[in-house]
């Protein structure tokens, strides 16, 4: 456990193995690893809204498989287009390496999402409304992305000395994973598990787009 701490510690720091510009073989399959674990850790304490009987158990479990579920599922769904654009911009020789890049800001979102799971639980007890309890979450989730494209942009800034057009990719792929994640979410709701209705995996409900349900989340209605 201790050198599992460790080893996220220098992933972290972007030292050693996970230097942007090392030149040793990098131990990517730590980067899939963080973002199973650590997801998952903060899906858990996301699902423990009003945690007051058995059957919440389930929404603390579904919700710890949905994290990460989430953000492998978008990360799929994005994949083709962005290796299409690479392509076409003339990048693709660099395509492992923007991949490294990739699952080094979700890993780095992960690890956020997990450091903040006390906090979050710390809201929980602090107010029983729902939508608080959405908008606190949605919250999270977003200081948690910029911190995983703030990972992202460290080992990218090597790509962009390389190559100027990776800026672009980089910029197209957050904005697409972000687009797609938002509905990607609302697909796999419920996280959260509203006090009201019963635990479920899947929300049993027409497909809906998420972009509506948060303008009236914010301003009501």
């Amino acid at each position: 456990m201790v050198d599992a701490l460790l080893h996220v510690d220098r992933f972290l720091r972007g030292s050693d193995d996970f230097h942007p510009a090392a030149k040793v073989r990098r131990p990517w399959w730590w980067l899939p690893l963080m973002i199973l674990c650590f997801a998952a850790i903060y899906g858990g304490f996301m699902g423990s809204f009003h945690f007051v009987s058995i059957e919440r158990t389930r929404q603390v479990l579904y919700s710890a498989i949905k994290v990460p579920m989430l953000l492998f599922a978008t990360t799929i769904l994005c994949m083709p287009g962005f290796v299409v654009l690479n392509t076409l911009l003339g990048l693709r020789d660099d395509l492992g390496e923007s991949l490294q890049a990739i699952l080094a800001s979700l890993a780095g979102l992960s690890i956020v999402l997990a450091s903040l799971a006390p906090v979050t639980r710390f809201w929980y007890f602090s107010t029983s409304n729902y939508r608080g309890a959405l908008l606190f979450n949605a919250g999270v989730f977003a200081f948690a992305t910029l911190a995983g494209h703030m990972l992202a942009t460290r080992y990218y800034r090597v790509l962009i000395a390389r190559h100027r057009y990776h800026r672009i990719a980089q910029y197209a792929w957050v904005v697409t994973y972000a687009f797609v994640g938002i509905q990607m979410g609302w697909t796999l709701r419920p996280f959260v598990g509203s006090p009201d209705m019963p635990t479920s995996f899947l929300r049993d409900e027409p497909v809906s787009n998420a972009y509506i349900v948060i303008m009236r989340l914010i301003f009501g209605g």
